[in-house]
């Protein structure tokens, strides 16, 4: 009979006869603490935007600039307010560039897309084809030749563009489209990338298992290497069509022929006229206007591949 009691008033505060328990909810101002203290500081966040609004804001206003410039006419190009619009007439203003000159500069944006398209893709598939048989296959002298290729990263184009010009007029080539396609596939960085990529991504035991069911080394590097290595490729396939893209010195060097000039060249050349002909400094603003929407549409297009763990679950734990 004495015992009755303590086991009401252990009942009644919600224990056992085993001893007390945690009261219900207990644990949830810790969880909810942690959780506060995970989550970034307001004053961080607000920091955070506007350093990123900032540069968004450095980055975009030339941007708008060329916009609004390439729908004036050259006397209002200097002589109205350059951030905002006074009789715009952008279609009439791009079919003069598109026009002058028997059509010049439809010309050389041809010419911009052979080189910077064939010239990336190439470069690809060999930066690729390079980094990967140095990160999968060991052979003497591959960290020799991985030291080399990174001594070429240092090395800027410009010194390298006399020589190549050089070798290019004992051989024939010099003011031809391989003057500026063939230096264009090589690319350092490229294999530099794609070997530290496959290094990561393509595992060795997807490589045996390929090599059982009767693979060559050939198929398994296009049927297994580059799917995995598909970011890696984007990266340096856009990194290297912007680099041919804006290219001037190369060609600079190597074209006397203005019918095989890139659109960089091109518009330089206007500019060297437009003291004599003024219209050319709207023609030349238009003509950049439309030089940058091929990289806006190929970044919108590509940068949905910029993606990491495409490897996550092709290799069986």
């Amino acid at each position: 009979m004495p015992a009755a009691p303590a086991a009401a008033g252990t009942a009644a505060v919600g224990g056992t006869s085993d001893g007390p328990g945690p009261a219900p909810g207990a644990g949830r101002p810790d969880r909810r603490r942690a959780e506060r203290e995970r989550r970034p500081a307001l004053r961080y966040r607000i920091i955070t935007v506007s350093l990123l609004a900032v540069a968004a804001l450095y980055f975009l206003t030339p941007v708008y600039w060329l916009v609004v410039s390439a729908t004036k006419s050259s006397s209002d190009l200097f002589g109205t307010f350059g951030f905002w619009f006074h009789d715009p007439d952008p279609l009439g203003r791009l079919h003069q560039v598109l026009t002058y000159d028997d059509g010049i500069y439809a010309r050389w944006f041809a010419n911009s897309l052979m080189y910077a398209g064939v010239g990336a893709l190439a470069a690809t598939l060999l930066s690729a084809a390079a980094g990967y048989a140095l990160a999968k296959f060991r052979f003497p002298g591959r960290e020799g030749i991985f030291n080399v290729i990174l001594a070429g990263v240092l090395i800027p184009g410009t010194a390298l563009a006399l020589p190549l010009y050089l070798l290019f007029s004992r051989i024939g080539l010099a003011n031809t489209y391989w003057a500026v396609l063939i230096p264009s596939v090589v690319s350092p960085f490229g294999v530099y990338l794609c070997r530290i990529y496959a290094a990561a991504a393509v595992p060795d035991s997807l490589m045996e298992a390929a090599r059982i069911d009767g693979a060559g080394e050939a198929r398994t590097f296009f049927t297994v290497g580059l799917r995995l290595m598909t970011p890696a490729l984007v990266t340096v396939f856009l990194f290297q069509f912007v680099h041919i893209w804006n290219n001037f010195f190369l060609p600079l060097v190597m074209l006397s022929d203005s019918d095989l000039y890139p659109i960089q060249l091109g518009l330089t050349s206007w500019t060297g006229y437009a003291d004599r002909q003024p219209e050319l400094y709207q023609y030349t603003v238009g003509g950049a206007f439309l030089s940058v929407l091929p990289l806006m549409v190929l970044m919108g297009v590509l940068q949905r591949y910029w993606r990491t763990g495409l490897t996550e679950g092709s290799v069986k734990a």
